[in-house]
């Protein structure tokens, strides 16, 4: 149940990721999603999307190596 749990958390801000990476791609082909106005800030939500979604990830693997005592002195 607990790697179930912790599959749900991390399957959300996965997604966020996803289409942050999806948006910016469709900005470099000039395709402009409904709600966007224009295309530089349809790339800077998808860069906030994805950085904040890999972010969440990064933190949330770094939080429970820590927990486990499996990271270096450098991450303490």
């Amino acid at each position: 149940m607990r790697r179930l749990v912790a599959f749900l958390i991390l399957f959300i801000p996965g997604l966020f990721a996803v289409y942050g990476i999806a948006i910016m791609r469709d900005m470099l082909f000039g395709i402009l999603k409904f709600p966007f106005p224009v295309l530089w800030l349809q790339c800077l939500t998808g860069f906030i999307l994805m950085v904040a979604g890999v972010g969440f990830i990064a933190g949330f693997i770094l939080h429970r190596d820590r927990k486990n005592k499996k990271v270096t002195a450098r991450f303490k």
